[in-house]
């Protein structure tokens, strides 16, 4: 008898959907090496490597959400999986954001023509709404008693607090994590990846009770497409206005505020 038909039916379960996620992220990665040396026309290669990274990101969200609500009481262990795939995903999405506050953010900062940056928000929209079907397609196969297709195209609302407090929570989110991103350039990619891991996890923690702590446009409609049919004002201000306020923010406060700060402290001095 395999090993894993010895083990509880809970641990199959989390194994077969660690698994899942595992050869999702090995998939995209030959997908990724495909393009690479397949594609030669800069636009098209930048859609389908930021199809291919945001429908990763969605995929494995997917399912790590699943988890989370099977295991509610070990918490430990659902952070614990998101620091790992929060890795896991700073190593094989090098050069993409999976994220429009990400594009935003360098098209404002000159990083990033409005063409290309127009190319890679189509394809991350694209990307979130196909690896939701994916999704429910993967789950229609039953391999685990909580695959059930009919749960992906239900709205299960995630915001637990009043709107005010959900655009704070998210702003604050997407504030804290693109101030690390922009600020960590420097830092040595194995040691800024951990850093932006253990950040992800520390906001999931903080504001996962609140909103799931998304700050992402792209995966919360992937995740909670149902839920944005069904209270899209709602959902835009939380999930894609707020963010994309806390962006903004950020470049506002680094770009100008702070140098104009320090001009007058060094003008005062000089005086």
């Amino acid at each position: 008898m395999s090993p894993l038909l010895g083990l509880l039916p809970e641990l199959q379960d989390s194994c077969t959907s660690l698994g899942l996620m595992l050869s999702v992220v090995l998939l995209m990665g030959l997908a990724r090496v495909v393009a690479r040396q397949q594609l030669h026309r800069p636009v098209a290669h930048a859609f389908v490597l930021e199809f291919l990274a945001t429908f990763q990101l969605c995929c494995c969200t997917h399912e790590l959400q699943l988890l989370s609500e099977q295991h509610p009481a070990h918490p430990t262990w659902t952070l614990t999986l998101v620091y790992f795939f929060s890795l896991v995903h700073g190593l094989t999405l090098v050069g993409t954001s999976s994220n429009p506050c990400g594009v935003m953010m360098q098209m404002m900062l000159g990083g990033m023509s409005p063409e290309t940056g127009a190319v890679r928000l189509l394809a991350q929209l694209v990307s979130a709404l196909c690896s939701r079907y994916c999704t429910s397609a993967l789950w229609s196969l039953g391999l685990t008693q909580y695959h059930v297709s009919e749960r992906s195209f239900a709205c299960k609302n995630p915001i637990q607090v009043d709107l005010l407090k959900a655009v704070i929570t998210e702003a604050v989110c997407s504030f804290l994590f693109h101030s690390a991103l922009l600020h960590f350039q420097e830092v040595r990619t194995k040691l800024r990846i951990h850093l932006l891991a253990a950040l992800i996890t520390f906001l999931v923690y903080a504001g996962g009770s609140l909103t799931g702590a998304v700050f992402n446009p792209a995966l919360a409609l992937s995740l909670h497409f149902m839920c944005f049919d069904e209270a899209f004002p709602q959902f835009f201000i939380v999930y894609w206005l707020a963010p994309s306020l806390g962006i903004l923010l950020m470049i506002l406060m680094f770009s100008f505020f702070l140098p104009w700060l320090h001009n007058n402290h060094t003008i005062n001095k000089k005086e």
